[in-house]
């Protein structure tokens, strides 16, 4: 099959890209302000990028928790995003019933962390024709994301993102092992280091997950350091009000100066 992400173009170039945008869509006006401003500074920068939202959150520590403003609703959001800015965009699907109708709005479907073993769900996600980005589990090593791509590639589909999200460490906390970039780039798919789910602290006493997002930078500059193709980056005009995953964002205006000192270290390892 042809890649089909717009303005992307894996292994042709000496740019990192990133995935940035919302933990989710919250509403239009939202996801418009965040797309709007990334894509200011990545062509600034010449950075490419993928706008993400989550179209709906089905992973919740607490039945209260916010969910999303409705699947289609969110979805048609997206499509907008994607259209007015002409930036490709990405959204993560929990059901294999949801592929094909995520496939019709976003061009990379991404399978979570907890699912990466779920063969239905890959299989599913692999027929629509679109890039997959699978994120390693907390709880598995890196060698384990080779039996998760195959089964994409078994199914058909070659256009297939690896990312890494940090491995449980103890009891509600995440420490990221770089190694396992080096480990999934040589399995031949591009790599991306998810700089914000790595730093949370999940299952609070309060239900409400936590994290470390003064650390972003460290981790941001260790994974471009050892290579990652590309970074998962969740970011929010005002994190503290954020419906979703608000404790563990990077706030957007801080988002310019990271990518700054992200370049000159990947410039200075080429």
């Amino acid at each position: 099959m042809t890649p089909n992400i717009p303005n992307i173009q894996f292994g042709q170039t000496d740019q990192f890209f990133i995935m940035a945008g919302p933990c989710a869509i919250e509403g239009e006006d939202m996801a418009f302000e965040i797309a709007e401003t990334v894509q200011q500074i990545t062509q600034k920068h010449q950075i490419p990028w993928i706008f993400k939202g989550s179209y709906k959150k089905a992973n919740r520590s607490r039945l209260d928790s916010f969910t999303g403003i409705g699947d289609v609703n969110a979805l048609k959001i997206l499509e907008k995003v994607g259209q007015h800015f002409h930036v490709p965009t990405v959204t993560d699907i929990h059901e294999s019933s949801e592929a094909e109708l995520a496939a019709q709005y976003v061009d990379v479907l991404q399978i979570p962390a907890f699912l990466f073993r779920q063969t239905d769900l890959l299989v599913a996600a692999a027929k629509t024709g679109k890039f997959v980005n699978i994120k390693k589990g907390q709880f598995a090593a890196a060698s384990a994301m080779q039996h998760a791509a195959q089964k994409v590639l078994e199914t058909g589909n070659s256009n297939i993102l690896l990312t890494d999200r940090g491995n449980m460490f103890g009891y509600g906390d995440m420490i990221v092992d770089f190694r396992n970039i080096t480990w999934m780039k040589a399995m031949g798919f591009p790599v991306i280091m998810d700089i914000t789910h790595s730093l949370q602290q999940p299952n609070q006493s309060s239900g409400v997950t936590g994290g470390l997002p003064d650390m972003i930078e460290t981790i941001a500059k260790a994974a471009i350091a050892v290579g990652a193709d590309g970074l998962f980056i969740e970011t929010h005009p005002r994190p503290q009000e954020a419906k979703s995953d608000g404790a563990n964002m990077l706030p957007i205006h801080l988002l310019e100066p990271l990518l700054e000192k992200l370049m000159k270290i990947r410039k200075a390892i080429l």
